[in-house]
């Protein structure tokens, strides 16, 4: 049977199989794999194992997205994991957005996540409140592409669903919740300027879990989709070097 949205050109999923490392990388909300994309191929390329779902409802019409609730969204980034389990001693989580706050719910909920490695993560945006309790609109504009970097654009939805909205303030407030739980090592990566993601939700991220061996990374070139943006190549480092650091098989 036909599909009744078909997936975008370059919304597509992306797993490698490397090594006994596991990386699942996951992108944010309205996006696809095409947004974090560069950051999965780096990581394949050191060998690891990767995993990059694209998430339920994203990457084909906001319509069918519309349909999809945050447990489909968490469902998909746990089905990348346990096909990362099956392959790998370790595993770290990377996350774009609300993929940051799926890779932080997945931290809380597996203690066998090596580390974590939220960028520009969704914890709590008053905007998105405010939408959906001020518009009785169907859809509201697109939030996606906040990118400093001219030329580049992210490949996400034209339009954004307010039931969608709904489900992510939802999850995003659970996931707050479950912050003290996060013991794992943790590197954060929070853009200066975020048109979309208050900065002060990393600094939140930080000062709440519990991990022994946390850091704060602040990218000074960036908007929100910092894995498309100047800062890339830092991201990319960085989290390689935090990778190796906590990883003893090769």
């Amino acid at each position: 049977m036909m599909e009744e949205y078909p997936v975008m050109e370059g919304a597509q999923p992306i797993f490698f199989e490397g090594n006994e490392v596991g990386v699942l990388v996951s992108h944010g909300f309205t996006g696809t794999p095409q947004s974090v994309k560069p950051l999965a191929e780096a990581y394949g390329k050191e060998g690891y194992s990767v995993a990059c779902p694209r998430l339920r409802g994203h990457g084909t019409a906001p319509e069918e997205m519309e349909t999809t609730t945050a447990q489909d969204w968490v469902n998909s980034v746990e089905q990348a994991y346990l096909w990362l389990q099956e392959r790998c001693t370790k595993i770290f989580i990377a996350g774009l957005s609300m993929g940051g706050t799926l890779a932080l719910h997945l931290a809380a909920k597996y203690e066998d996540v090596a580390g974590v490695i939220p960028i520009n993560a969704a914890i709590d945006i008053p905007a998105m409140e405010n939408i959906v309790e001020t518009t009785d609109d169907r859809y509201i504009a697109a939030i996606g592409s906040d990118i400093k970097n001219e030329g580049i654009k992210e490949l996400a939805y034209d339009k954004t669903p307010v039931a969608s909205i709904e489900h992510l303030i939802g999850m995003m407030s659970r996931v707050h919740d479950q912050l003290s739980q996060i013991r794992c090592p943790i590197l954060i990566f929070v853009s200066e300027e975020d048109h979309i993601v208050p900065p002060e939700n990393s600094e939140m991220i930080f000062n709440t879990v519990l991990s022994e061996r946390k850091e704060l990374v602040h990218l000074e070139n960036s908007y929100h989709v910092a894995t498309l943006d100047a800062d890339f190549d830092i991201i990319t480092e960085r989290s390689l070097e935090f990778i190796v650091a906590h990883s003893n098989a090769i």
